[in-house]
């Protein structure tokens, strides 16, 4: 004996591939959309992570320097004032 209708067997295949279709539908609009904010991100031509790390080392390294020459600077400035006097 079956248990269901083939109308309500139709109806129930129906929905589920409604249900399916929807889905892909979503899938795609998401695959979409993450297409065009990567295209997006390369057209505004940012920098990598290691691109970023490099130039934070190398700002590092010239603010040491500079720290270093300041210093120096400030020596020589005093050495200058003790022969002037």
């Amino acid at each position: 004996m079956q248990t269901k209708s083939r109308p309500l067997e139709d109806l129930t295949n129906l929905v589920t591939n409604a249900v399916g279709a929807v889905k892909g539908v979503g899938d795609e609009v998401k695959a979409m959309g993450r297409s065009q904010a990567e295209r997006l991100i390369a057209d505004m031509d940012l920098i990598t992570r290691d691109e970023f790390e490099i130039l934070k080392a190398q700002m590092q390294n010239l603010v040491d320097v500079n720290a270093g020459l300041k210093k120096k600077v400030a020596s020589l400035e005093k050495q200058v004032k003790a022969l002037k006097k």
